[in-house]
């Protein structure tokens, strides 16, 4: 990593895609990276792909945190993935935090998403995930 990586903040933003609307736990996890010293967009309830990956672009975000209960999971993701590659957004990192079955990991890890918080997962675990796997950005 880079002095000047290392020096700035990780940008991180944390949504809610599709319809369910229990945020909490997507608001508890925005407050612990902010409290961790990273920079923090909540998008809140009820995004689209489409919302996130525009704002992820517009805020220039290093992870995409997802919070997704209802299970929709398997078809927001793909959705999410394509469109970071149709906007060349390939160093932006996706994870994950909700109610994933087993089943489904080996796919999402396939389709490039970095980590999956199931619940349970510690915030401060959450934390060092993302401090260890900050992606590498060209220095302009």
């Amino acid at each position: 990593m880079s002095a000047e990586n290392s020096a700035t903040p990780i940008r991180v933003l944390v949504a809610k895609p599709g319809l369910d609307g229990h945020d909490r736990g997507a608001k508890i996890i925005a407050r612990a990276l902010r409290d961790a010293g990273m920079e923090v967009v909540y998008t809140g309830l009820r995004q689209t792909p489409e919302q996130i990956v525009n704002a992820a672009l517009q805020e220039d975000v290093e992870f995409i945190g997802l919070s997704i209960l209802s299970g929709a999971h398997t078809v927001i993701l793909p959705r999410v993935m394509e469109l970071l590659k149709q906007n060349e957004m390939t160093d932006v990192r996706v994870v994950v935090g909700g109610i994933v079955p087993d089943d489904d990991l080996p796919a999402l890890q396939a389709m490039g998403v970095a980590r999956v918080f199931r619940p349970g997962a510690s915030l401060a675990s959450i934390v060092k995930f993302l401090r260890e796997n900050r992606p590498e950005r060209a220095i302009a």
